[in-house]
């Protein structure tokens, strides 16, 4: 993208955010009017892209039931084809859902994760704009907040063959760090990723760095099941995570728009682009060196 398309992005990426997070959708909870006001705006911004369903329609509905847990969601799954003859496809999430009302506070979750699913929505008008070499399935997913449930559904009934997905690109709050860094995960598991992610590092306008994914990080540090990224790894698919570190606003009530650091958030969404346009250019390369 050229400097003039990146700026325009990062305006639409804060608009989206801002939107997503605003009080009328009362924090986005799985099954409420607020989730289907997101899903609203979200499905407006897949047409104006121009993304093509990659199911019979953009709606993946799924209802899961895990002991005395029960629930249903819906998923929003689009995709852009590629222009190469590769069947390697490239996954690219984002979960839209988060803690809707608590004791009359509005959890808006504007870095959780409206800002994943804005930055999601500016890779997908990147490669609207200059289209990829391979298929790109942009997967918007629900009920991560109760346990991945929308990115389980989605890797156990995939738009494509599970063999055929060479990576997924997760996405799951990039707007906040005082610090101007963001965290790519997953080389501590892929190690022949570690070498990409460094060359990435070297490329994007923010300070990238590698870890949360094992030892030394452990526990709640250790991100490889701390996000929708989780259903790709247990199914053995390569992952890479971008997020930032818990911040003072993490699954609070005071997540709004307004704590929005405009500038570092636009930087994460050209870094967003950035990535996924690399890993896009090196998908058969990657999946040669994963054995898929």
């Amino acid at each position: 993208m050229a400097a003039s398309s990146a700026w325009a992005a990062g305006e639409q990426a804060l608009r989206d955010v801002e939107i997503l997070s605003t009080d009328a959708m009362a924090g986005r909870a799985m099954g409420s009017p607020g989730s289907a006001l997101a899903r609203t705006h979200i499905l407006k911004r897949f047409a104006q892209i121009g993304l093509k369903p990659a199911y019979g329609s953009f709606e993946q509905p799924f209802a899961f039931a895990v002991a005395a847990e029960t629930g249903a969601g819906i998923n929003l799954i689009g995709q852009i084809a590629g222009t190469g003859k590769s069947d390697k496809v490239l996954v690219i999430s984002a979960h839209y859902d988060h803690l809707g009302v608590r004791k009359g506070e509005i959890y808006n979750g504007a870095d959780d994760n409206a800002s994943g699913v804005a930055a999601l929505l500016a890779i997908a008008e990147a490669f609207a704009e200059t289209p990829p070499r391979h298929r790109v399935i942009f997967a918007v997913v629900d009920a991560e907040e109760v346990g991945h449930r929308g990115s389980g559904a989605l890797v156990a009934k995939p738009p494509v063959p599970l063999a055929r997905i060479a990576l997924a690109l997760n996405l799951d709050m990039l707007s906040k760090n005082a610090k101007g860094e963001l965290y790519a995960s997953g080389g501590y598991h892929f190690p022949w990723l570690k070498p990409r992610l460094t060359a990435l590092a070297g490329k994007v306008p923010v300070s990238l760095k590698q870890g949360h994914d094992g030892p030394p990080w452990l526990g709640d540090d250790d991100w490889t099941a701390q996000s929708d990224h989780a259903a790709f790894h247990q199914a053995g698919v390569p992952w890479v995570y971008l997020g930032v570190e818990d911040h003072a606003e993490y699954h609070r009530p005071t997540d709004d728009f307004a704590t929005v650091p405009r500038d570092f958030f636009a930087r994460s969404v050209r870094t967003a682009v950035i990535a996924a346009r690399q890993f896009d250019e090196d998908l058969d390369a990657i999946s040669k060196e994963a054995g898929r």
